[in-house]
């Protein structure tokens, strides 16, 4: 019965009438009961449209008693239909009925979605104009795929052909026989390899070769486990060859990313008004004068009022962290050449920076230098390549899983990339055993990677000698730098003066080494940062442990040039930066750069190098030549340890000194019960060996070893 009284009522429209019925219900519901009531009064004017057209589409308009009948027999929109049908076709006519219920329906859309009709137009020609533009993308990354893929087949094409001498035929075939008689001076196997004759070896081979090195040892078995390589022992300034035919890497070993679209020009308003409330709510005026959208932050430039103190803004990071519901802010407070301060905020989707989109930036593939090195790209999206040459070292810092082994994957890419085998070098020093391990074979390469502590030690030391043996060469040839002497040893091809390559030594973990030999390594990193520039060495030195006992200050102060990724606390940016900042970073490759020469640190998005990228470079570069290792010879640790001391009660002072966590010549006193000029030659004595610091007035004396490098260094002190 109910449901026949409904369908005359309302014809097709019935079923609606429960929608309707529920939508009331939920608005009775809602905590914002205005808002739902208005969504509710969209949801029956739309009903009522839905009515009235469904019975002008029954088609008799002419006559309203015809109308009537329909609705009586339920058909069309029912009895509700009909006479919404008949009062506008009175009022305005057929065509104007049409049009009355187009604009009824558009403001109960309006009202139902609770937004301007000219916002939801606008908005779905943003999602159209950004699905063309997808699509665009698409088609011309698949184009350019396809060219490289055509430009290799050329370059492979060009290198099969059979080689031609000028107004000659082609070189016949020729049976091996004819080779066996004796020669007097047979060639040499590196001869052979740089006129690169040796047959395509097959596929089986290589898959063999990429397999064994794809199955991890132990360390003990490192010896045999390295790729074979060229072992001499000559000095590297005389004993690297040019390879003609080498061929830098191509861009397809890396994969390009796709390219997603940004957050919409209204979101960014909103947080631009939400933000000039935010900071008039405080008393403080300001204008947002420009919006930087990066890959990682959005930063927008305020501009604060006259009389407006820049500390002000800088005090209210963590309202303005509530205001826009963000993880963190960073505030520059001023933006260098700017006369603004940049609120730094987190986008709520990080887009990834991969490597090939700085590689293959006008940036990097027109730099000059061959240590160019591709970090990532900036907050306003623009590529970020540095210079090795002009830091001239590098110190790398931050947490665990902030993003440090990427960097230096990326770095080692960037320098392959971009150099021969001839023209750098590389000695990269892993004591964690697992993050370099995969360069192993690759010919830019001193030797092979070294995992050990000792070694890395003795590795250092003959990297100082390689510099010292340089500048020899440099005051020789009467020229102050290696750009010089490579500049007059191309120019004299005849002559025994070969052109040196640079030397980059990559050190992943310095906290182990600072472990094992605190002072040896020390003075070699110090060393080599003081002198190595001109010889065409560089410093990149990592550590996960950003504290004063393994940055110490002689290493702080002759590495200019840091990046920081995130830390865990202010104290260990202002280690690695001497600033705050690294605090609020927010990980996965987000860094402060600060080379040499900048008043502020650089945020930067780095840039994202996958271990099948990596190994791809790697099988590449086997693939192109072999490693020329040089031997390294190896030290004692144990025989530089410093002399024993002459004073019986030294190792109880020191004791003394680690169990107090202070030093002064008047705790010996009391817990020795000596005098005071048998405390003052003990001291002085700690001061000459370097376990604490030097005289400080009234103040107690710092200690410049923890109790580890103490037992290292001296001997464990409950042995004595």
């Amino acid at each position: 019965m109910l449901v026949k009284f409904l369908r005359i009522g309302t014809g097709d429209g019935s079923a609606g009438i429960f929608i309707v019925l529920a939508v009331f219900g939920i608005s009775l519901m809602g905590k914002n009961k205005r808002t739902m009531r208005i969504r509710m009064i969209g949801v029956f004017l739309l009903w009522l449209v839905f009515v009235g057209f469904n019975h002008m589409s029954m088609g008799s308009h002419s006559s309203s008693s015809t109308m009537l009948a329909l609705g009586k027999s339920g058909q069309g929109g029912g009895l509700l239909g009909a006479g919404i049908c008949i009062l506008l076709i009175n009022l305005v006519g057929v065509i104007g009925t049409y049009i009355v219920l187009v604009v009824l329906a558009s403001i109960g859309a309006v009202l139902t979605i609770n937004r301007s009709l000219v916002e939801t137009i606008k908005e779905l020609f943003e999602i159209l104009a950004r699905g063309i533009n997808s699509v665009f993308l698409q088609i011309n990354d698949f184009i350019k795929v396809l060219a490289d893929g055509e430009k290799e087949k050329k370059e492979k094409a060009e290198r099969s052909r059979p080689f031609l001498v000028k107004n000659r035929e082609p070189v016949r075939n020729v049976p091996e026989y004819f080779f066996e008689p004796q020669i007097e001076n047979p060639v040499s196997d590196q001869v052979l390899e740089e006129l690169d004759i040796k047959p395509e070896p097959p596929k089986k081979d290589i898959e063999r070769l990429v397999t064994s090195r794809s199955v991890p040892e132990s360390p003990e078995k490192e010896p045999s486990r390295a790729i074979p390589g060229k072992l001499t022992g000559t000095p590297l300034s005389r004993q690297t060859e040019k390879n003609d035919h080498y061929q830098l890497p191509p861009l397809h070993l890396v994969h390009k990313a796709m390219k997603k679209g940004n957050k919409s020009n209204k979101d960014l308003a909103e947080n631009v008004k939400l933000l000039e409330d935010t900071l008039a709510s405080f008393g403080v005026k300001v204008k947002v004068t420009r919006v930087t959208q990066g890959p990682t932050i959005t930063r927008y430039e305020v501009q604060p009022a006259p009389g407006v103190k820049v500390s002000k803004i800088t005090n209210l990071a963590d309202d303005i962290a509530l205001s826009l519901a963000a993880r963190d802010v960073r505030i520059e407070a001023p933006i260098p050449g700017k006369s603004a301060v940049g609120i730094e905020v987190p986008n709520r989707e990080i887009s990834v920076v991969h490597f090939r989109e700085v590689l293959e930036a006008d940036e990097f593939q027109q730099a000059s230098s061959k240590l160019s090195l591709a970090l990532g790209k900036d907050i306003a999206g623009s590529p970020v390549i540095a210079d090795l040459s002009r830091m001239p070292h590098l110190l790398i810092a931050g947490a665990t899983g902030s993003g440090k082994s990427v960097c230096i994957n990326t770095i080692i890419a960037s320098i392959v990339y971009k150099a021969r085998p001839d023209e750098v070098k590389l000695l990269l020093i892993d004591p964690k055993m697992v993050e370099l391990a995969n360069y192993n074979g690759i010919p830019h390469l001193i030797s092979p990677v070294v995992t050990e502590s000792q070694k890395a030690a003795s590795a250092l030391k003959w990297i100082v000698t390689e510099m010292e043996t340089r500048y020899e060469l440099f005051a020789s040839s009467g020229v102050r730098d290696i750009v010089r002497y490579n500049f007059i040893a191309a120019e004299k091809k005849d002559s025994e003066q070969k052109v040196l390559p640079y030397v980059v030594v990559i050190i992943d973990e310095l906290a182990d080494l600072m472990m094992v030999a605190p002072g040896e390594v020390e003075e070699t990193i110090c060393r080599l940062a003081q002198m190595a520039r001109a010889a065409g060495i560089h410093l990149i030195v990592a550590t996960q442990r950003p504290s004063v006992d393994v940055i110490t200050g002689l290493i702080k102060a002759n590495i200019p040039s840091r990046i920081a990724f995130a830390v865990s606390s202010q104290i260990d940016s202002r280690t690695i930066l001497d600033m705050s900042g690294a605090e609020k970073l927010l990980g996965r490759g987000d860094m402060l750069f600060h080379p040499i020469g900048v008043s502020k640190p650089i945020r930067v998005q780095g840039s994202f190098l996958a271990d099948k990228e990596v190994k791809n470079i790697v099988d590449y570069l086997i693939d192109q030549a072999k490693p020329e290792y040089c031997e390294i010879p190896e030290t004692n640790l144990q025989s530089n340890r410093n002399e024993e001391p002459e004073d019986e009660y030294f190792y109880k002072a020191a004791n003394i000194f680690f169990e107090n966590n202070t030093a002064s010549v008047s705790l010996l006193q009391r817990r020795l019960r000596i005098g005071y000029a048998r405390a003052a030659r003990i001291m002085d004595l700690l001061e000459d060996k370097g376990v604490v610091g030097q005289y400080e007035g009234s103040k107690p004396r710092e200690l410049l070893l923890s109790k580890g490098q103490f037992d290292l260094k001296f001997g464990k002190i409950e042995e004595k």
